[in-house]
């Protein structure tokens, strides 16, 4: 099973806005689609996606963080595929760890959802290693994936090193920093280089970290192509070092409920 690289984060896009960018990414060749039953718009996705062969897409949900146990993380899956209109997903994820977290109960909840045949593959999100781990030393459901907060202001390599000795993947939300980057000359002049974006050197940097898909969102067709293109960027030494010289402590993404990134 793989997945696919580069993928369409849809959070926070809803309604008609959704759907049409959907269907602007499908037809520009993207094939991963990433939602969550908390973004609200998995109805449209599932419109936008119904024209397209099941088999050819790779789509990605996520349980909220109210769903604490085995029954309620299937429940929120079943509740998923009459949404999305799809009979499995590719991927099913635990979006955020809750204080009141079952985690052995959630992970056989998982665990049922892959043997059944709902979920190609299951995972987490927002797991800090302290608790990724937890989660590996119960061994009950194979963990394909943490989802994370990724970016080249945050470089997550106390996930990226576990996350690799378990063969899991590593898929970088907010991989384009909320734009943080554009006015860095350090990446101004790396994009400039390689006649890039700095976008794109963003993403290049992200996936050139081993295991690491991105799910960039883009509403419009033209930032939609311009992340797909960030494919075919390859960084140097160089540009690589340069890079990890860069702030790699700014997290972005820190609610009320974000469990201890420290653990």
């Amino acid at each position: 099973m793989n997945i696919p690289l580069i993928g369409l984060g849809t959070w926070p896009l809803r309604g008609a806005e959704c759907e049409a960018a959907v269907g602007s990414a499908l037809e520009l060749g993207y094939r991963h689609i990433d939602t969550a039953e908390m973004y609200g718009n998995e109805v449209e996705i599932g419109r936008a996606i119904g024209g397209a062969p099941r088999g050819d897409l790779f789509i990605t949900s996520k349980a909220w963080w109210d769903k604490p146990d085995g029954p309620a993380i299937r429940a929120a899956c079943e509740a998923s595929l009459a949404r999305l209109r799809t009979p499995y997903l590719d991927l099913f994820l635990i979006h955020w760890p809750s204080p009141v977290l079952q985690l052995a109960s959630a992970l056989e909840g998982l665990a049922g959802l892959q043997r059944d045949g709902l979920a190609r593959a299951v995972g987490v999100a927002n797991f800090p290693p302290g608790l990724l781990r937890q989660a590996l030393a119960l061994n009950i459901a194979p963990i394909a994936c943490n989802q994370v907060e990724h970016h080249l202001y945050l470089d997550q390599s106390r996930l990226l090193e576990l996350c690799a000795a378990h063969d899991i993947v590593l898929t970088s939300y907010t991989p384009l920093a909320k734009g943080r980057f554009l006015d860095d000359a350090v990446v101004a002049r790396i994009a400039a280089r390689h006649g890039a974006t700095p976008g794109q050197v963003a993403l290049a940097w992200a996936l050139s970290r081993g295991r690491v898909a991105v799910i960039p969102k883009a509403a419009g067709r033209a930032r939609q192509a311009e992340n797909l293109g960030a494919a075919k960027l390859v960084l140097d030494a160089d540009d690589v070092t340069a890079l990890a010289a860069l702030p790699k402590d700014r997290r972005l993404v820190n609610p009320d409920f974000a469990p201890d990134w420290q653990a």
